[in-house]
């Protein structure tokens, strides 16, 4: 009971918060909520998404990290960067489609219960690959919400018609300056995660792994061209947007598609 009322509190400040997001990107007259105030009701949500996590991912028996619980933190971590970010830089506005995306995890990890736990034995090494990824995704996660606001911003400049919520965004070269330092705190990320996995596990191309690994070694591919050829070439608007979200693609597939393959279609 206790659960199923954090999560839906938890839900309803994250949707709410998403909801002051979009009143003040596109509302024009009347009442516009301060950018603080949002943040805010982003946090009280975090804590109790916190709590929710620690209640069904952590036991005796080991992490839990079946799929919705994997989604569930994969979320927090991805909110946590987000809020934490947006102290200081101007990032809140992803919130407007992260935010409901992580009330859905909550609703889904509330009412589909799975197991797939990492047991306490497991190595160190596997547990630092474990976060090392999880870091890396949720940081090219934003790099990607990023792209696709900058994508909108781009489409209206050209257009000669910044008009809507356009207005309220930082300007284009901030939004892409934005967008390549979360591509490269994410491609670092990215490469230490595959390095700690090369080094400590036993065999990266085994059968439950290999799509995984060429998935995520194909996408690290595409963020380091991307990278190369912004110091290069200056890559910049509908190159960075199209490399950026192709390498995300690779990386929903990685991570979750091959979850979902081992747990949900091999089984059977």
């Amino acid at each position: 009971m206790t659960h199923t009322l954090f999560a839906t509190v938890a839900t309803l400040c994250y949707l709410a918060a998403a909801a002051l997001i979009g009143l003040r990107l596109f509302r024009k007259d009347g009442w516009i909520p301060e950018r603080n105030l949002a943040i805010l009701i982003g946090f009280v949500g975090l804590t109790l998404h916190s709590w929710l996590l620690w209640d069904s991912i952590f036991s005796s028996a080991g992490l839990n990290l079946g799929f919705y619980h994997a989604l569930a933190l994969t979320s927090w971590t991805i909110i946590a960067l987000l809020l934490v970010s947006s102290l200081t830089k101007p990032v809140d506005n992803l919130g407007l489609i992260l935010l409901p995306a992580a009330a859905l995890s909550l609703v889904l990890e509330a009412n589909f219960a799975d197991v797939a736990f990492m047991r306490p034995s497991a190595s160190w090494p596997l547990k630092i690959h474990v976060l090392l990824s999880m870091l890396a995704y949720s940081l090219l996660t934003l790099a990607s919400v990023q792209a696709l606001l900058l994508a909108i911003q781009d489409s209206h400049l050209r257009r000669r018609h910044p008009g809507g919520f356009v207005r309220t965004l930082p300007p284009l070269q901030t939004m892409e300056s934005l967008l390549f330092e979360m591509i490269s705190a994410g491609f670092v990320l990215l490469t230490l995660a595959l390095l700690s996995g090369f080094a400590f596990l036993e065999n990266m191309f085994a059968q439950h792994l290999v799509h995984k690994t060429v998935l995520s070694v194909l996408a690290w591919l595409v963020f380091g061209g991307l990278l190369i050829g912004r110091f290069r070439n200056g890559w910049r608007g509908r190159t960075a947007i199209i490399w950026t979200l192709g390498g995300f693609v690779m990386l929903i597939f990685a991570y979750f598609g091959t979850k979902v393959a081992l747990q949900f279609m091999l089984p059977r």
